[in-house]
């Protein structure tokens, strides 16, 4: 079931596995370090894959180490989630006391615990997986008892009488006796005679009781005078009287001879308490209680638990990192990073700080902003070397030029930083051949014609003994792409050009008949580098753009291995001020680097990235 488990840190130190064939599971731990856990990239899925292996591991940030347990993909472990954790907390128990500076060089005799876990695991995923229940056969169906008799309704045949459950309780053993069958007849005079008796009402009268007469039955019959509780004179109960048979005028004149000064008695207030009175008060009187007994213990604690209050020793937990991180993912996004990529980046600091201790009078804001600092720095850095002077130089010294291809979306600039790209290679005494490979916008060929004239003139052939430092290849308009770059690149390759930049037509991602002849134009000429060039200014728009040319190029070529971007250029950074999430974007989509950054209208406006100032722009 599991090939093989393992424990070690974040910096790859292995300090327990489960067997010693391990050497055959080395390569794939390795690109989970290399892919996921040092570029903190989807930690919050702990599952990887390569190959025919997957890996499901857990991170313990207290400890800074990494549970691991490799099997083989087809496999689905359920148990592994629990297993994980318990072996966590297994290893903890065991070693958790060894401080860091002592855990690498350490002897970890984890087996013992290692196999009580695992088969409590495997057990209790044993009881939760339920047998099927088995079939039944006809025989014991209930259709194979039926026979064509019992199927046939008789209408002389009596009906049954049903019988509520509810009403009438079930009958003893002694009763359980045969009773003839009923009539029809039978069965509706019994339901009439339960229908007179629901319908007629019953008064229950204790044998005692005789009779009420006539007298006191009129008497009922009569309205009863309304009688004064709150206190006052019984001749006012008497002048209220309207039951009896007087005429209207001389009541109303008795009642105001009456009435006048004989008023007396003093109506009471109403002492009523409600129930939710009640509980308010009892309430009150227990938060009086709990302060009187917090108050207490704040007083027997003293100094010591003021500082226990304000010093760390705390446990960040995703309950109380959140808050931070929303704020933190939207200054992500008001910084022009992609939604979907400031949710990644949050999610895997969110990750990567769970379970860790807090350091003394530190804040859960100032840890999440250094983590997330750390986080962009990864992302930014480099993953592998670029070094297009020392490349070029390679392929001067054998014989062959270096070809650099410019995709993208239109009206990005690449042409406009093609021609910087140009100015920097001649700057380092490298003669280029431009391609004209877009031959459908029109003006195209025009505008590389300008580049290529004002470049000669800052760098005349007399400066650089008689060689032409600038060329440009073009046939015209509504020729194959592919077709003048591989001519183009004949051409360097006789007359021995250093390098050749290759200017392609805009096209959006979505268009599948221009991404076709982009794959195959890289596909047939085999450069040694594809740049995609892209603007600072867009957002959400360059997690599309990037996605998209990247599967296209993969989709539509017929290489195993198929060529893809190698690198990113970024143009227009001179426009956006601090919201340079672009850079963000791009790099964690594409894990490849920013080669060059755009920023001026002059040949000589194209930097190298600064890392360290973009995340100071993005975290101010």
């Amino acid at each position: 079931m599991l090939d093989f488990v393992v424990i070690f840190t974040k910096g790859g130190v292995v300090l327990w596995h489960s067997n010693a064939s391990g050497s055959s599971f080395a390569s794939c731990i390795n690109s989970l370090i290399r892919g996921v856990i040092l570029e903190e990239r989807n930690t919050e899925a702990k599952y990887f894959e390569e190959d025919n292996l997957a890996v499901q591991f857990k991170l313990d940030n207290e400890l800074d180490l990494v549970y691991a347990a490799i099997f083989q993909k087809v496999i689905k472990l359920n148990y592994l989630d629990s297993f994980l954790a318990d072996m966590q907390l297994a290893f903890k128990e065991k070693y958790g006391d060894i401080p860091a500076t002592e855990r690498l060089g350490g002897d970890y005799d984890f087996d013992r615990e290692y196999r009580r876990v695992l088969s409590a695991a495997e057990e209790a995923s044993a009881k939760q997986v339920k047998a099927p229940k088995a079939m039944r056969s006809y025989n014991e169906s209930q259709k194979s008892k039926k026979t064509v008799a019992s199927m046939i309704q008789d209408d002389k045949k009596p009906v049954e009488k049903r019988v509520n459950i509810q009403e009438s309780p079930p009958p003893s053993k002694a009763q359980q006796t045969p009773s003839p069958p009923a009539s029809m007849d039978d069965i509706i005079r019994e339901n009439r005679r339960k229908l007179r008796e629901k319908l007629t009402p019953t008064k229950k009268t204790s044998p005692g009781d005789s009779k009420p007469s006539k007298s006191t039955a009129s008497e009922k019959a009569g309205k009863k005078p309304r009688v004064w509780d709150l206190g006052g004179n019984s001749k006012d109960a008497v002048m209220l009287d309207r039951s009896k048979d007087a005429p209207e005028d001389v009541q109303y004149q008795n009642i105001n001879s009456e009435l006048v000064g004989t008023m007396q008695g003093v109506i009471r207030d109403l002492d009523v308490e409600s129930e939710d009175e009640a509980e308010d008060e009892q309430e009150s009187s227990e938060e009086e209680e709990e302060q009187l007994q917090s108050r207490k213990s704040k007083k027997s604690g003293g100094l010591l638990s003021y500082f226990k209050g304000i010093v760390g020793a705390k446990t960040m937990s995703l309950a109380d990192l959140q808050p931070a991180l929303e704020k933190m993912r939207d200054h992500l996004i008001s910084k022009n990073v992609a939604t979907e990529i400031a949710a990644k980046l949050c999610d895997s600091v969110a990750t990567s700080l769970d379970g860790k201790q807090m350091g003394t009078f530190d804040s859960i804001a100032s840890q999440v902003k250094e983590a997330l600092t750390q986080s962009l720095v990864r992302i930014l850095s480099p993953k592998r070397r670029i070094d297009i002077i020392r490349d070029a130089l390679e392929s001067k010294r054998s014989g062959r030029p270096y070809t650099i291809i410019f995709c993208g979306v239109n009206g990005v600039g690449k042409s406009t930083n093609l021609a910087k790209i140009c100015f920097w290679l001649i700057e380092n005494d490298f003669n280029v051949l431009i391609a004209a490979c877009d031959t459908f916008r029109a003006g195209a060929v025009e505008q590389l014609r300008t580049h290529t004239r004002h470049l000669n003139a800052l760098h005349p052939a007399a400066k650089h003994d008689g060689r032409t430092m600038v060329q440009l290849y073009e046939k015209g308009y509504g020729k194959d792409a592919a077709g003048i770059a591989m001519e183009a690149i004949k051409f360097a390759h006789d007359t021995r050009v250093d390098v050749v930049l290759v200017d392609t037509a805009g096209r959006m991602q979505d268009n599948e008949p221009l991404m076709r002849s982009l794959s195959k134009l890289i596909k047939v000429n085999n450069p040694d580098l594809v740049l995609f060039v892209g603007e600072a200014l867009v957002g959400n728009e360059a997690v599309d753009q990037l996605v998209k040319f990247n599967q296209s190029l993969a989709d539509y070529s017929s290489n195993e291995n198929p060529h893809i971007i190698d690198g990113i250029v970024l143009t227009k950074f001179d426009t956006i001020d601090d919201k340079v999430g672009a850079a963000i974007s791009m790099t964690y989509i594409t894990g490849q680097p920013i080669v060059f950054v755009g920023t001026g209208q002059t040949y000589a406006d194209l930097k190298a990235i600064n890392v360290n100032a973009v995340v100071n722009s993005l975290m101010k």
